[in-house]
């Protein structure tokens, strides 16, 4: 599955080391006046720390004329101006561990080597793209993140950390129930982020050790709640609430050290990895949770 969503609908393509990552956008209105600086300015926050140089720089295909959507196939490129395909020569028969390379190779059997392929985070610039476009067409709303990640030494090791997403000016009402449910499609977004490992909305995990007198959320006689326990989601649909939750991100599996492979063949080699990788990833994912959080939301809201 390359392709995000049903009304809105976001098909990315590219590796981290090909000649150029980017995206159709399908469903996007016409009229539109889209503001490249915030398109731009999206891309730059992606970029914070990345020990690789890109520019990023978009070229538009088709669906935009002078900035203004026709309402049709949106599509864009992005070239890959810094790849280093070269630097992965090494890797074409080894499996680097807590990486992508040994699923790909069994479900495909075939995979791409360099860098992590289409696995790599260098997919997710398309994400921020749509995701940038898809918050202009719901000006109401509002999405903020914090990143925390623990401050250490990484000059031989690395970190993760969370993002912590609050999205308000979703009015109430907006979701589906049961099977269609607003949280479980957040979810499903933020889990596709590449490094995502855990969800939790609202107060998350810290609810399961609460009492059902310290965990419901108490009316306001205006509708609102005295807290936001459910991160304002109630069965599957907006409660008019701040929208609140979080996503762990494991830490960056590429070490600044020699580690074990494990070879095609079997055998286990110890191997200098390569390339240039994050030893820090917590910021620019921040990028890529608001990107997601847009582009589920416009799915509902359209």
């Amino acid at each position: 599955m390359n392709t995000y969503g049903d009304r809105f609908r976001l098909t990315t393509y590219g590796e981290s080391h090909g000649l150029a990552v980017g995206a159709v956008i399908d469903g996007c209105p016409a009229g539109v006046a889209i503001d490249m600086d915030a398109v731009d300015d999206a891309l730059a926050r992606r970029r914070i720390g990345a020990p690789r140089q890109e520019e990023d720089r978009i070229e538009w295909l088709s669906g935009l004329v002078d900035g203004i959507t026709l309402g049709t196939p949106i599509a864009f490129v992005i070239r890959n101006r810094d790849a280093r395909p070269e630097d992965y020569g090494h890797m074409e028969h080894l499996f680097r561990p807590g990486h992508a390379d040994y699923t790909y190779h069994m479900k495909y059997g075939v995979r791409d080597h360099n860098g992590g392929g289409r696995a790599s985070a260098r997919e997710t610039v398309a994400r921020v793209v749509a995701g940038a476009i898809a918050r202009q067409l719901m000006p109401e709303v509002a999405i903020a993140t914090e990143a925390i990640s623990d401050s250490c030494d990484t000059r031989d090791d690395t970190i993760g950390g969370t993002v912590r997403c609050i999205v308000t000016g979703v009015a109430a009402g907006v979701g589906e129930p049961l099977f269609g449910k607003l949280n479980a499609a957040l979810a499903s977004a933020m889990m596709s982020i590449p490094s995502a490992i855990g969800f939790e909305m609202g107060a998350g995990f810290a609810t399961a050790r609460m009492r059902g007198s310290e965990y419901i959320d108490r009316w306001n006689s205006d509708g609102t709640t005295k807290t936001n326990h459910c991160g304002g989601i109630q069965g599957g649909i907006s409660n008019g609430m701040p929208i609140e939750f979080t996503v762990a991100f494991h830490p960056v599996v590429s070490l600044p050290r020699p580690v074990e492979c494990l070879h095609e063949d079997g055998r286990l080699e110890t191997v200098s990895i390569g390339g240039r990788h994050d030893t820090h990833h917590i910021e620019r994912a921040a990028a890529v949770v608001e990107a997601m959080a847009a582009l589920c939301l416009i799915n509902y809201m359209l």
